[in-house]
């Protein structure tokens, strides 16, 4: 099944642009990469020539001359291909597998710009980190790529006018419940799925939960079989052993010894780091959230963590489909745990794609005191807390707590009621009474989260 993602109208914006510069797509397995450079190749009518140097590490020979045209009369040769930069798009899949054709990008834009040239690669970021060879800075273009969000996941349903609605939907105005209803169902139907790629294509035509999971599992799976590959031996285990325990600590601050009691912290900082650079999961630090920007006030020792796909967390967590669709009035195990999971990995699709997304959250530890707001997320030159309640209620407390602090105009909640604008009066121990504004949403409104503080 064909599956077409908001992604890949950024890439012919890429593509027909002036200045272009050869651009590197960067995600985790499974994530679908190749098959989004595949699908421009098609609907920009290109020949697409695509080396993959996993597969063909051999194929690194063809760069040895770092000269473009030779480069290109060499692979016209041996792949019995003409290649045109009016009609060819060239892609050099899995590079991190040879890492030193990086380089040879800056002469692709330096020498020879009208050929588009796309390289991608699902464990680059090891190889970024720690560069063997000079990264050509200013002369590429990164692409971030996340699994699909819970909007494209709505049009590939067939849900093109609800989502039009979700697009569209003025928070003054009335909710008509049956709509909303119907949307809090998708949201549980996504929770379940995801969004890799072929986890949706194969939901979407069979809508088999048990098929979709042996797929999700043979992807977790390969996440662990690719261990060996960014870690010494003698590390696989304790990556196996943090990988294993993470999906249990969603949400929460994470201590080493919850990881690997027996590890020293060093070397459980090392496994989430390496998990963190295969983009399996996305670490979530503390930030004082005093000014901006948020990620140069963060404390590297306090921190979370969530999964790359809500829909593996599932799988990972052993959660059964029929233990969330079936449950009543959204109360069923996890459920909190999914919530703060599903914000979580909406707010990261709403970077920008050039830019690598950050996420934070906001901790206090005081005696009778103690707070913790779900994430800060940056709007303009505002910092807004998030706090996600699994049903349609739940206690605010850690969110008065960091406006009567911060003194920030506008706090935002994500749960299962209506969307709202409340005009919240608190009145803290020992305290002023104070005032903000909450915007309250339901959680099929995350991706709208901007345009409804622009509106507010």
């Amino acid at each position: 099944m064909q599956i077409h993602r908001f992604e890949v109208d950024l890439l012919l914006s890429w593509l027909n642009k002036k200045g272009r510069k050869p651009l590197i797509v960067r995600g985790a397995r499974q994530v679908g990469k190749s098959h989004l450079v595949r699908q421009l190749a098609h609907l920009s009518g290109r020949a697409c020539l695509e080396l993959n140097f996993e597969r063909h590490p051999e194929h690194k020979d063809f760069f040895e001359s770092k000269d473009p045209v030779t480069i290109l009369s060499h692979l016209s040769i041996y792949f019995k291909q003409p290649i045109n930069p009016e009609t060819t798009l060239l892609f050099l899949d899995e590079i991190q597998a040879s890492p030193t054709v990086i380089e040879v990008l800056r002469y692709f834009y330096e020498e020879y710009p009208e050929l588009p040239v796309i390289a991608a690669g699902s464990l680059l970021d090891f190889v970024l980190a720690e560069p063997a060879f000079s990264v050509p800075v200013g002369r590429i273009e990164y692409f971030h790529l996340s699994p699909i969000s819970f909007e494209d996941f709505l049009k590939v349903q067939g849900e093109g006018a609800l989502l039009e609605w979700i697009r569209t939907v003025d928070i003054m105005g009335t909710t008509p419940i049956p709509l909303h209803n119907r949307c809090l169902g998708l949201v549980k139907e996504f929770w379940l799925t995801g969004g890799m790629p072929e986890v949706v294509a194969e939901y979407v035509e069979h809508r088999d939960f048990q098929q979709i999971d042996a797929i999700k599992q043979s992807i977790l799976q390969g996440y662990q079989e690719d261990f060996y590959k960014y870690g010494r031996i003698k590390q696989i285990p304790l990556l196996r052993r943090s990988f294993l325990a993470l999906p249990g600590l969603i949400g929460q601050k994470i201590k080493y010894a919850q990881l690997d009691a027996d590890s020293k912290s060093t070397q459980v900082k090392e496994a989430l780091d390496c998990l963190n650079l295969a983009k399996i999961i996305h670490l979530v630090y503390h930030s004082h959230s005093s000014g901006l920007p948020l990620g140069a006030q963060i404390d590297p020792k306090i921190f979370k963590a969530i999964f790359l796909d809500i829909g593996l967390l599932c799988s990972a967590s052993g959660l059964s489909h029929l233990s969330v669709i079936q449950a009543p009035d959204w109360v069923w195990i996890n459920r909190g745990t999914l919530a703060k999971q599903f914000i979580g990995q909406t707010l990261l699709q709403l970077y920008p794609s050039y830019q690598k997304p950050e996420l934070y959250y906001w901790a206090r530890e005081k005696a009778q005191s103690s707070a913790q707001v779900d994430y800060v997320w940056q709007y303009e030159s505002q910092i807004i807390p998030i706090e996600v309640k699994a049903g349609k209620t739940g206690h605010l407390k850690s969110l008065h707590y960091f406006m009567q602090e911060k003194h920030w105009p506008c706090g935002v909640r994500f749960n299962a009621d209506v969307p709202s604008i409340l005009n919240q009066k608190v009145k803290l121990p020992n305290q002023k009474e104070f005032s903000y504004r909450l915007l309250s949403l339901p959680f099929y409104l995350s991706g709208q989260i901007n345009r409804f503080l622009k509106a507010s």
